[in-house]
This record gives C-alpha cells, structure tokens and sequence, in this order.
C-alpha cells in the first residue's frame, strides 16, 4: 500500500456513511448493515502516481473510489504499457483478488489525486455471506468488467485505429455517465494509446481530423465529445479509413 495512506486518523464517520450511502455496490444496504460496513472502511488519500498494488500482490483488500481516478494496467519488460480499465468515483476495484483468493492480476495506479475506502478482505468477505443482495451486486459487477474486457479485445483484434478509437471514447462517457451535450472524459491521449494499442501520434492524427469536424475537443489532459453520432457509426463500422 502507499506510504500516504491517511486510516481512519482524522474525524471521518458522518461524510463515511454519506459516501458510502451513495456508492451504487452498497446504496441498497440497510443501516445497520451500511453502519456495519462504515466500521470495516479505512479511509486514505494517495496522491498522483502512488502505486496502490502491484500485480502479482496478495488480495488482501477492495477499494472503493471516492474521489479521483485509478488506473489499472500492466507493463511488458520492455516498457510497454496497456490499460485496461479507469476507474473513478463510485466504482470499486480489486475485487477479483478479493473473492477468488489469488493473486492481482494487474497493477493499480493512481491516476490523479484521489480518496478511496480500504476493506480488508477478512471483513469483507464475511459480511458479503450475510448481504444476498450485495454478492448479487458483484456478481454483476464481474460479469460487466468481464464485457468490459472483452469489447476491448474484439476492438484491437477486428477494428481499425477509427472504429477502436471511437469505441473507447463511447464506452468510457457511457461508463461514467457523464452529462450530455458536452461529455469531458479526463484522459490524456497517451493513456488512450494505452488502451487501443496503438501510438501516440495515430491517436493524436485521428482526434485532430475529428476535432476539425467538431466531434470531440481536445483539452489539457481531457477529450470533449461533441458529438456522439459519427463516433457511433464508426464504431460500429470499425472498417473505414483514418480520415473517415
């Protein structure tokens, strides 16, 4: 774990509870069982880049994001680098490590400065035997990050750099439900690269032909969809040319 791990140190449980009411894995818990859960919650900030597991590391805790975004990935010996998934305010990870025992299969970064909840796993996995409701919710949970990963490899295996392009950026305003008409996504065009698998400069090539178009606008660290219709159609083509 980071070293700027906070614990439960500073006065924490009324905004604890709130968050936690809120979280849409444990919205639906009674209140004794969300006050239950409130007492198994370590609270910690980490800041930028600070490694939060490495793959390989006993499962030993979930997380659950407050604040920020966290950044699950690996790297080849090589340098290489692929992303597989970003996950920010209200949603969990680390949850497989956590229910089947095994090791992380990948590495956890954050991403930005974040806050996040800590329930060890000999809490937790107690307490998910006595919630029906709440294993159903992971249940779920695994079967849409098992979606997740297999939209990602359909993409790379049968789409070009437009149709994968496109089909990232939809998925990733669709995961985080952002507000229409103006749909922000906080990722930098290498991160993108990242999770497409292909370089920077295609990727920074095919986003200028489409902020010409105005389709998307690109800002510091963030991309702005504009307009959700040609992406959808590209994505769902995944056959034309890079200046489609």
């Amino acid at each position: 774990m980071p070293q700027d791990r906070t614990g439960d140190a500073r006065p924490f449980p009324s905004s604890k509870l709130s968050v936690l009411r809120k979280h849409p894995i444990f919205c639906d818990l009674d209140p004794d069982a969300l006050d239950q859960l409130c007492r198994y919650a370590k609270h910690a900030s980490l800041k930028r880049g600070a490694t939060i597991f490495s793959r390989g590391d006993a499962g030993t805790c979930l997380f659950a994001v407050i604040s920020g975004t966290v950044k699950i990935s690996i790297s080849s010996a090589d340098g290489r680098n692929a992303i597989f998934n970003l996950i920010g305010p209200g949603e969990i990870f680390g949850e497989m490590s956590v229910l089947d025992s095994q090791a992380r299969s990948a590495d956890a970064i954050a991403n930005t400065n974040c806050e996040v909840f800590i329930i060890d796993r000999r809490e937790f996995l107690p307490f998910v035997r006595s919630q029906p409701e709440l294993a159903m919710k992971f249940i779920e949970l695994l079967c849409t990050r098992l979606r997740w990963t297999s939209d990602q490899v359909e993409q790379i295996i049968l789409q070009n750099l437009p149709g994968r392009l496109a089909s990232a950026l939809l998925r990733l305003t669709d995961k985080h439900k952002l507000a229409p008409g103006g749909r922000t996504i906080a990722v930098t065009q290498q991160e993108i690269s990242e999770m497409v698998g292909m370089t920077r400069e295609s990727i920074n090539k095919q986003l200028r032909v489409w902020a010409a178009r105005n389709w998307v606008r690109l800002e510091h660290g963030a991309i702005v969809v504009l307009n959700e219709v040609p992406l959808q159609a590209l994505a769902e083509a995944g056959a034309a040319t890079e200046d489609d």
